[in-house]
């Protein structure tokens, strides 16, 4: 079989849909080769991310990345979401094939970009760990373009 049960699940049965109206952070990325665009919404409390929505357009693996990674981030404390990797990910759903890790990488890009954007909004510096590959001059500011 290609997609696991837990990949084939969150596609089917997506977790945390939707936007949040009063979201605290909000961050997009999305990869001009394949397509796929992921938008993260975050609610913060504090130091914990009480709520999460997600808007995804792309596959049934984009889909089922952002589930999963909204999932392992709710309740948890913006350290610890800091800390998800598109590994993390990718190993929740009992794995992804190779050609599709790509998309594990945009969940973990969309939550650090909202992320960052919450630390702006709070007019705080954004911690080095939550700037994207090629948020630089060099690259155009570009998101998950492959670096």
């Amino acid at each position: 079989m290609l997609y696991s049960e837990k990949v084939m699940d969150h596609f089917e049965h997506p977790r945390n849909v939707g936007e949040l109206a009063d979201a605290d952070g909000v961050g997009q990325v999305g990869n001009p080769k394949c397509g796929d665009i992921m938008k993260m919404y975050l609610k913060i409390d504090g130091d914990v991310i009480t709520d999460v929505k997600f808007k995804t357009f792309g596959c049934g693996s984009a889909i089922a990345t952002s589930s999963m990674a909204t999932e392992l981030i709710k309740g948890r404390t913006i350290g610890e979401a800091m800390g998800l990797t598109n590994a993390a990910v990718a190993e929740a759903l009992d794995g992804l094939p190779g050609y599709k890790m790509h998309c594990s990488v945009l969940a973990e890009e969309a939550i650090k970009a909202a992320l960052a954007d919450y630390y702006k909004r709070q007019g705080k510096p954004v911690p080095d760990s939550l700037k994207l590959p090629c948020e630089d001059e060099e690259h155009g500011g570009c998101c998950a373009c492959g670096h």
